[in-house]
């Protein structure tokens, strides 16, 4: 009887352990972990709804119903707490306001009886951000809600209220001529656990040409802001030239056989050829048209060097007639023609030394 009862207790043990395993293996049930990343639509409110995250500089206002004295403004400590008295220090760095207060009226409870208590921020601290990319500074931020900004060849602009994605951009110094404003990246932290974000793309063409505010949200700090590399076409670059998220003016070298050697600013988005008419132009029967050398510095430290055939009459071309860049160097060498004259000229000038020296002694003889 025992064996029979042993037996059937072993049946029910594997039958048991069978339902556990199809509900292991079956895809419908698992409970997938949470990515790093979590995709939130751009045209849900919850983007600029998110819940502010609380961190160390935060400024507190503790209200506790009928505790006055332990009632007060508390700022968040560097290792993320607050010192509230006869509670120590509780770590609050990471919640949101809702998850925070929940911590602190469970640590109350310690030493009161179902404490009422109310929290707010009574002064945020500054926000720290990253942006990276196609920027012509990238690195890391601080705003604030009163500061100035300044995108390269821009007057000075000054920023009040809620730092926005646009006041992040013109900060760093405004994007690059391989900005894919189409889908800027934004990462957010996600309240309440560590290191882990949720992303949208922001659209920014729309709110250049369109004036679509939903794509410039405020910032959150933590945030990255990431400008991925895309080609544009030639109408776009123009169009994005004159919007002020682009550097107003660069500046170019150029060297070699041109009027006017040397630094010159110009305006963004300028192409090779109207560079070098800028710098006065090659110089006649010296300039060769034929070999002109773009030099640029690239942003990993290396250096790219590419030969263009000067015309005139060239529209913009990656090929023929490319965008030039802030600090790029532009040599117009000689053509064979100058570099004859110039290998005469320096075999010649000995003999013509020696003569008009022959001719002063011949003159200090007399």
């Amino acid at each position: 009887m025992k064996l029979i009862c042993l037996s059937n207790k072993t049946k029910i043990y594997k039958t048991f352990a069978l339902f556990i395993l199809g509900i292991i293996f079956d895809s419908s049930l698992i409970i997938r972990p949470i990515r790093a990343f979590e995709e939130v639509p751009i045209l849900d409110t919850q983007l600029n709804a998110s819940p502010y995250i609380i961190g160390p500089g935060d400024v507190l206002e503790l209200s506790i119903y009928g505790e006055p004295q332990i009632s007060g403004t508390y700022q968040v400590l560097n290792d993320g707490s607050i010192p509230i008295p006869f509670s120590g220090n509780i770590f609050v760095k990471g919640y949101d306001l809702i998850n925070a207060t929940e911590i602190i009226k469970n640590k109350l409870q310690e030493q009161l009886i179902t404490p009422t208590i109310q929290l707010k921020i009574k002064k945020a601290r500054p926000i720290r951000i990253s942006v990276i990319g196609e920027i012509e500074r990238p690195g890391i931020y601080t705003l604030t809600t009163s500061e100035s900004s300044q995108t390269q060849g821009f007057n000075s602009l000054n920023i009040s209220g809620l730092p926005t994605v646009v006041d992040a951009i013109q900060k760093s110094g405004g994007i690059t001529q391989n900005a894919n404003l189409s889908q800027v990246e934004l990462l957010r932290l996600i309240p309440n656990r560590e290191n882990e974000y949720k992303k949208t793309n922001l659209n920014l063409l729309k709110l250049i040409f369109e004036g679509k505010q939903i794509f410039n949200p405020y910032l959150f700090d933590g945030d990255i802001l990431k400008i991925k590399k895309a080609s544009q076409t030639k109408g776009e670059l123009i169009s994005l030239a004159q919007s002020n998220l682009s550097p107003q003016r660069i500046s170019v070298y150029f060297v070699g056989e041109v009027n006017n050697p040397g630094k010159i600013e110009l305006i963004s988005n300028t192409p090779l050829v109207q560079g070098i008419l800028a710098a006065g132009g090659p110089i006649n029967w010296r300039g060769n048209k034929g070999k002109v050398l773009l030099v640029r510095m690239n942003k990993n430290g290396s250096i790219s060097k590419k030969r263009y055939k000067l015309n005139l009459g060239e529209n913009v071309s990656k090929n023929k007639n490319p965008i030039l860049k802030n600090g790029d160097t532009i040599i117009v060498t000689r053509t064979s023609l100058a570099v004859g004259s110039d290998a005469l000229n320096a075999i010649s000038s000995p003999v013509s030394n020696a003569i008009t020296a022959l001719t002063l002694l011949k003159l200090v003889g007399n």
